[in-house]
């Protein structure tokens, strides 16, 4: 029977497709465009001869160059973007998990528990913990093309977790700036004949100061008396560059330093520049940032373990002491270690993994990065503590009296032992450079995290302008960060060190895990990587995921919970309104996570078990971003989407099975058999 809305055309022609005012579009299979020969009915509608052509390809397996100037009703977001080289993702993925972390904690951390024997726990709690989150939230990323926070179209109930990741990862932004700050003020300081921090008599000196050089006699060095002293290197970092000594406390951080204040400006005008154009610019600068370092590294390396007593340092580092592992300390330690030093949970590794190709073996690549990570943190303790063996060498104490952690040994011991080397402003140069590479790159991750996951929530106002909002964000957090380079900085550098992301990150990776494979389903997500990568996850990667991760991480919780230590930095102790205001800061981040399961629920109907179910439930666009890419339950469910039917048919009516198709033919029956179970 004859469409009212599509009457027959003239005798001897093809039939024509009219669009009637106030009546349903009826358009014809080329997308309803007028072409030569066509024309308006005067009151009656715009009417299309439909020519004579070739069968089409189906919608779904054209390119968007094939389709023409096809116009659906929808108007799509400004594209995206994707990486633009093989190696930009695993380079990024590495410059961001490989930081300062990896020079000035791990070091002091292995020592400190156990030497060598630190590395039975490390590498276990890096297979218990590290691998399965660190791939966990790649393939997140790399299957819905999503930020952290639109990503939870997985279950909207949970994207309070998001919105968790956001405030994390500012503050972090914020504080972690600030060092990079400082690594560019001893930077240019070594741009000198002599070293600022290698003799005592300038202005910020004090009467304690004693040049640490031990005297000889004929047995060796004769010890120096540490404890009533103070060196050179520590004044300079601490009455010089901090001026730590114009502040009373956190309450009153004094008057702003100009010079850090240029250095902390210098610093964001350098991260915004490589995240001017999104992971296009910032993928090509960790070319450098990401293979550079190791260059130094290296030669860092070779210098010291050279020089007379390295092996007495590198002895220290790694002699096991196999008792500490009877200490859950030590076991706790070495999850910390690997949690924080891969970044997971920060939003960094899930916005890196939007970016790729449907297709990309982030399988093969969390590999690669996890296990250069530790490796590269080995490295690191020999290079540091092979110096940290001359330099006890020199001053006749033992390693354990002139080894630190943190800015200690990045900005006070280090720089001292540089003074005792030949060329001491060479060497000094290139052990600041090298940490300002390693900062830099955790920076990218952290900006880049923001941007993305604020532009994938309002994509059609802020995509197109990603730039402009970019260098807001920017300009934002270094007003915000203007306090740390007061007198007193130092003080709410520590506070947002101590509280910004511990316990709270912890909540939130868990709850991410929990989301997944317990409301989303494991199955349901191992069958997504099916899809993904063309295999699905092993026995190892679900036992992680379901029990040993959580429960690793609920230990961590717990752990650091029970051993609360208020924060300190040398002798001062923080007064109770700022570890109060600490703690609320790391608890800001846990409450955000049931308040986004309040508003999810509310925006729901029904009971609140329904309402739960429903908000539990992905969305209904949740799945690859491509059409192309989308099988089985994902088909037709994008916006704009044109084919009725699974895309495998398609593909099997057309021809062109590849090995990823076949893939998704899997995915199909197994959906079916599932769902023919259920019946």
């Amino acid at each position: 029977m004859q469409s009212p809305h599509k009457p027959l055309g003239a005798a001897g022609t093809s039939p024509s497709s009219c669009w009637w005012p106030g009546r349903q579009h009826s358009f014809p299979e080329d997308g309803g465009h007028l072409r030569p020969g066509n024309k308006a009915v005067p009151g009656k509608g715009l009417c299309f001869q439909e020519q004579r052509r070739k069968p089409i390809t189906p919608d779904l397996l054209m390119t968007p160059s094939d389709q023409g100037d096809v116009d659906l009703d929808v108007d799509f977001a400004a594209d995206r973007g994707n990486w633009t080289g093989k190696l930009d993702f695993l380079l990024s993925c590495i410059g961001y998990c490989v930081g300062l972390g990896n020079v000035w904690r791990f070091p002091y951390r292995a020592y400190t528990n156990g030497g060598g024997a630190f590395l039975v726990p490390y590498f276990l709690m890096l297979a218990i913990c590290g691998i399965p989150l660190f791939f966990l939230e790649l393939s997140l990323g790399q299957f819905s093309s999503l930020g952290p926070l639109a990503v939870w179209k997985i279950s909207p109930l949970f994207k309070g977790a998001g919105a968790a990741m956001l405030l994390i990862v500012g503050l972090v932004a914020i504080y972690y700036n600030m060092i990079i700050a400082y690594v560019l003020f001893y930077l240019f300081a070594s741009l000198t004949s002599n070293l600022p921090w290698e003799h005592c008599g300038n202005w910020w000196n004090t009467d304690l100061c004693l040049e640490h050089r031990g005297s000889k006699d004929g047995n060796g060095a004769l010890p120096l008396n540490l404890t009533s002293t103070v060196s050179p290197s520590e004044e300079y970092w601490s009455r010089y560059v901090l001026h730590i000594q114009g502040s009373r406390g956190i309450g009153s951080p004094g008057e702003i330093r100009w010079n850090l204040c240029l250095c902390l400006l210098l610093a964001w005008v350098i991260v915004f520049l490589c995240i001017l154009k999104g992971v296009k610019s910032s993928g090509k600068v960790v070319y450098f940032t990401a293979t550079f370092p190791y260059l130094i590294l290296l030669m860092l390396l070779v210098r010291g373990v050279t020089l007379p007593g390295a092996w007495k340092g590198i002895q220290f580092y790694l002699t096991p002491q196999f008792h500490h592992l009877l200490s859950s300390k030590v076991w706790i330690e070495a999850a910390l270690q690997i949690f924080y030093s891969l970044g997971v949970g920060f939003g960094g590794l899930l916005t890196f993994a939007s970016y790729n190709t449907f297709h990309q073996n982030i399988y093969r690549d969390t590999f690669i990065v996890t296990l250069g990570n530790a490796i590269t943190s080995i490295l690191a303790g020999f290079a540091i503590f092979s110096v940290l063996g001359y330099m006890s060498q020199e001053l006749g104490v033992p390693v354990d009296q002139v080894a630190k952690a943190g800015p200690g040994l990045a900005f006070v011991v280090y720089p001292q032992a540089m003074t005792m080397l030949p060329l001491s402003p060479f060497w000094s140069f290139l052990f600041f450079f090298m940490l300002l590479t390693l900062g830099l790159d955790s920076q990218f991750a952290f900006l880049e995290t923001i941007v993305t996951a604020v532009t994938d929530e309002f994509p059609y106002y802020l995509r197109p302008k990603k730039a402009v909002f970019s260098g807001l964000i920017c300009v934002a957090m270094y007003l915000m960060g203007l306090v740390l380079t007061t007198d007193g900085g130092m003080y709410w550098l520590v506070l947002l060190d101590d509280y910004s992301a511990s316990f709270g990150l912890m909540v939130v990776v868990i709850t991410t895990c929990l989301a997944v494979t317990r409301v989303y389903g494991i199955q349901r997500f191992c069958r997504d990587i099916h899809m993904m990568l063309g295999f699905k996850p092993g026995l190892y990667f679900r036992a992680c995921w379901l029990f040993l991760s959580p429960a690793t991480l609920l230990a961590l919780l717990v752990y650091s919970i029970v051993k609360y230590q208020p924060s300190e930095y040398g002798s001062y102790r923080f007064p109770a309104w700022a570890e109060l205001l600490g703690i609320l800061m790391g608890l800001l981040s846990c409450l955000m996570i049931p308040a986004g399961m309040l508003v999810a629920v509310l925006r729901e109907e029904g009971s609140l078990w329904e309402r739960l179910q429903q908000a539990s439930r992905p969305t209904m666009d949740w799945g690859p971003s491509l059409e192309e890419n989308r099988t089985g339950m994902y088909v037709a469910t994008l916006v704009g989407s044109q084919s009725p039917k699974p895309l495998m048919v398609h593909m099997r009516k057309y021809g062109g099975i590849t090995s990823f198709e076949n893939t998704a033919i899997e995915v199909d029956r197994e959906i079916a058999e599932e769902e023919e179970s259920m019946m």
